[in-house]
């Protein structure tokens, strides 16, 4: 997934305006739109004075936004429209051309957001789907991506470095309270308690 330019943006938001109409956008809007918006009395009116200027505006502004950092659909949607000066049909149409491009892909975000949290920090199943649960994705596209990311880094590898990291912090545990913590600290790294018992079987092989 690339950045684009500002160049690119112009060019994008001059192809929006094609898409720009109600029979096109008709029904694009996100479901959970009408959950996050606010009333127009708390949030005020949308007012689009210039609509080319406005398609202009939206998709420099979502250059932006993905520039920071990549962000699922659903999120970018949501940036957009805190600005009154834009609406839900140049919005959508800036969204349209933007996944036609590929700078915005939900797939594509999941499997990438999957695959960094493991590497970033050894982890379960569990801890990963909650992560998942948290990002404007589908359950299909989360679940997706996380068996994709267990597939190129197993559980059992991952377990496997989080017991080495705590080993070499805290030793190998001893007593029976130790056990207990070392289990509980896998637990919260969202590790199967199988998985963990296993694993905690074969402790005291690692080496001192």
């Amino acid at each position: 997934m690339g950045i684009l330019n500002d160049a690119q943006a112009r060019a994008l938001a001059a192809d929006v305006a094609v898409l720009d109409t109600p029979l096109l956008t008709r029904g694009l809007v996100h479901q959970n739109f009408t959950m996050w918006r606010r009333s127009t009395s708390e949030q005020g009116e949308r007012v689009v004075k210039d609509r080319e200027r406005s398609r202009t505006r939206t998709m420099n502004r979502a250059v932006k936004l993905l520039a920071a950092k990549p962000r699922s659909v659903a999120e970018l949607r949501e940036r957009l429209l805190e600005k009154l000066w834009t609406d839900e049909a140049i919005v959508d149409a800036v969204i349209e051309k933007l996944k036609e491009y590929k700078y915005l892909d939900d797939d594509q975000f999941a499997r990438d957001l999957a695959l960094s949290k493991l590497r970033q920090k050894p982890q379960g199943r569990r801890r990963l789907q909650q992560t998942m649960s948290q990002k404007k994705l589908d359950k299909e596209t989360r679940e997706t991506a996380v068996a994709e990311a267990f597939e190129k880094l197993p559980e059992s590898e991952m377990i496997d470095l989080a017991i080495e990291k705590r080993v070499r912090l805290k030793g190998i545990p001893e007593t029976r309270e130790d056990k207990k913590r070392f289990c509980d600290h896998l637990l919260r790294r969202g590790f199967d308690y199988d998985l963990i018992r296993e694993k905690m079987s074969s402790l005291s092989e690692l080496p001192q």
